[in-house]
């Protein structure tokens, strides 16, 4: 057995409040990771170890820890649950191989539960369901089982079911050995008993066994020939089946238990082992060359096929970075290869060179310095430069670039005023920071003003900005009211041709070059195009499309040289709309000629050009327009209809539930300011919110 195959790489993921935090306190403690257990709401849990996050009781930086169970050596990732934190979900999905999906007993899938489930597809990651908070009034296993099953489109597999001592949950029954599972309130769930079922109880569970047989047969052709042959089939054949389901993304294994009352976390452990991938076994990323990757002319080269190999040439991608003492520290997932203090590596998303000076375990806030690291570690690098998430680190013989991480819209902003230039140089610096650490922050500085517009993914986003700057570096700067993030577009097609010959700084600097615009559907970006007199098949270039062998005419490099320098040019001028100077988005830009007399001058005539065209082109704002998942008690599912049509909303779904109503509606974020606030109000404060970016949208 290969030392990956004794590694488990997993992530927890769900809805806010659903015990994400709570349940990996008591892996840690029941690990020996940990030797207290400290609590959510004490703000002492050990994976939010920020204040932000101990003040709010949330998480809001995704934390990694290690620990050991049943020899398996478990990387985990505690996420945020809260929809303005969801790149820290984006970027940990991506270097998972496995992941347990905690969903509320008395709510079943929620909102940003649903999100993360469908970030996890994206990226074919193995899961195990867990029901938690089973000690809570209104909790309803089977209720939460067909959520899953209804909201997500998933397999479940129940493993167990719950046992009650009159109206209180106190143990679990294990349908696959026909057992229960007690943990003893006096070593705080430590010591865990198994006996016998007896009685109503093993009745109920032999039937719901039979169930379980059932659903694994339809999804296990070797499992179903053993079920059609009769008779007895041991413990260790189901378990090898529901391995075997898990793996091959045909059914999720589910459990259940209360994290805070210690009742059910050690079988889940267990079921992490037996069930989730090894690195060996899990989805490995797309991984392609250098050359293809960008560009170069390589982009129908085959992909490479990576292998969790210790021997294999290194491939590693950097998916958050968190700088310290003004030092970035690289949390870093190894696919294959080995890597040592002091290695010389190539960063090939910069086409570099760098140098990890040092290896780290990761423990929450802790660490432990590793000599070396091999294929399925997930680590911190410290000592490289200009490292950015999403960035490949690789071997220079190997080089290779694996898939980007995906990026994300800022939808709110808010501007920050230094009170005088000592405060405006900390400010400067402190944003640089979190700007490498957050890639869904974005940061813009009015000149004229010298105000700085920061934007990111919701108002309790930036509020975490705003107080980490006074905690952190004891700069309070004046902050204005939150507001919309818009971006511009066109209604029609337009052209226009620009001509610039003008000297600067005793340099003459001449260029010529005319272009169309059209609008693209929404979400359809920036598309470049080059189509001019000599290019085969219309002359088209497209700077994002792979072009088949021999149906373009070979590119001098005068004109290639060109090319590389309108591109740029327009994509510059882009980020300056002609409404109100916000960035430009969903439209085609076709440049049919040009003449360069200096790059200079091409670059001044090109941009020149396309604002004269976007100008004539029927320009238009756009907004973000946001989804929100609203759960509410059936007796304020009026009220709420009300105040969602009073702002602008528009209602897509009503679903019904025995416990309470779920609306899905979508709204402009310009009319969802304070918001929770009236849905508090107007439910008595029952009623719960996910917001989510969907898309920009016109005015």
């Amino acid at each position: 057995m290969s030392a990956s195959a004794n590694i488990r790489n997993i992530g927890i993921i769900a809805h806010i409040d659903a015990g994400k935090t709570t349940l990996a306190e008591r892996i840690l403690y029941y690990t020996h990771e940990i030797h207290r257990m400290g609590e959510v709401d004490d703000g002492a849990a050990t994976m939010d170890f920020l204040p932000e996050e101990q003040e709010r009781g949330i998480t809001i930086a995704a934390s990694c820890s290690t620990c050991v169970w049943e020899d398996a050596f478990i990387n985990l990732i505690d996420t945020p649950g809260h929809v303005d934190f969801t790149i820290e979900v984006e970027r940990t999905l991506r270097v998972l191989d496995g992941a347990v999906c905690v969903l509320c007993a008395t709510r079943g899938v929620e909102p940003q539960s649903e999100t993360v489930w469908r970030q996890s597809e994206k990226f074919s990651i193995p899961k195990i369901g867990f029901i938690n908070k089973m000690d809570r009034v209104g909790a309803d296993f089977d209720l939460a089982v067909t959520s899953l099953r209804e909201r997500l489109g998933a397999n479940p597999l129940a493993l167990q079911m719950p046992l009650f001592a009159g109206d209180r949950f106190v143990a679990v029954a294990d349908l696959i050995r026909l057992e229960k599972l007690a943990f003893s309130p006096a070593d705080q769930g430590a010591t865990v008993t198994r006996e016998p079922l007896v009685g109503a109880e093993l009745a109920e569970a032999k039937q719901r066994r039979e169930q379980l047989l059932e659903s694994l047969a339809e999804v296990d052709d070797v499992f179903l020939e053993l079920y059609l042959g009769g008779g007895e089939i041991c413990p260790a054949v189901i378990e090898q089946a529901v391995r075997r389901a898990c793996l091959s993304l045909r059914a999720t294994p589910v459990l259940l238990g209360s994290a805070l009352q210690n009742i059910g976390v050690q079988p889940l452990l267990s079921a992490v082992v037996s069930y989730l991938p090894d690195p060996t076994e899990a989805h490995l990323p797309a991984a392609r060359p250098v050359s293809a990757a960008q560009g170069g002319g390589g982009d129908e080269a085959e992909p490479i096929e990576l292998h969790s190999d210790p021997a294999a040439p290194l491939a590693a991608l950097v998916f958050k970075v968190a700088v310290e003492a003004g030092h970035p520290l690289a949390f870093t997932r190894i696919y294959s290869g080995t890597l040592h203090k002091g290695d010389v590596l190539f960063n090939a998303s910069l086409q570099k060179p760098d140098k990890a000076a040092h290896i780290y375990q990761l423990h929450a806030d802790d660490r432990e310095e590793l000599a070396s690291a091999r294929a399925g570690s997930v680590v911190a690098l410290s000592g490289l430069h200009n490292v950015r998430t999403g960035h490949t680190l690789c071997s220079k013989t190997h080089p290779l670039l694996l898939e980007d991480i995906s990026a994300y819209n800022p939808v709110i902003s808010r501007a920050l005023e230094p009170a005088d230039s000592e405060e405006a140089k900390k400010l400067d610096e402190a944003l640089k920071n979190y700007l490498l650490e957050d890639p869904t922050l974005k940061l813009e500085l009015d000149e004229a003003t010298g105000l700085r517009i920061l934007s990111g993914m919701g108002e309790l986003h930036l509020d975490v900005v705003l107080e980490r700057l006074q905690r952190e570096y004891g700069i309070a700067p004046r902050s204005g009211e939150p507001r919309v993030v818009f971006r511009e577009t066109i209604s029609q097609a337009a052209a226009a041709q620009a001509t610039v010959d003008r000297e600067v700084g005793g340099v003459r600097h001449q260029g010529e070059v005319s272009l169309r615009v059209e609008p693209l559907p929404r979400g359809g970006g920036v598309l470049i195009e080059f189509e001019l007199p000599g290019d085969t098949e219309g002359g088209v270039d497209r700077a994002d499309e792979a072009k088949p062998a021999g149906r373009e005419r070979a590119l001098s490099r005068a004109e290639s040289n060109t090319r590389a320098v309108i591109g740029p040019a327009l994509q510059a001028a882009l980020t300056a709309g002609p409404l109100e100077g916000y960035e430009v988005s969903d439209v085609k830009i076709t440049v049919t000629g040009y003449a360069a007399g200096s790059d200079a001058g091409l670059n001044m005539a090109a941009a020149q050009a396309l604002r004269d065209a976007l100008h004539q082109a029927a320009p238009a704002l756009l907004e973000p327009v946001m989804r929100l998942e609203i759960i509410s008690p059936g007796d304020s599912v009026g009220d709420v209809l009300n105040l969602l049509a009073a702002l602008n909303g528009r209602v897509l779904n009503v679903s019904s539930s025995e416990h309470a109503e779920t609306i899905s509606a979508e709204a402009p974020m310009r009319n969802l300011f304070g918001f929770a606030t009236a849905l508090r109000s107007v439910s008595k404060g029952r009623a719960g919110i996910t917001l989510t970016f969907d898309r920009f949208d016109v005015v």
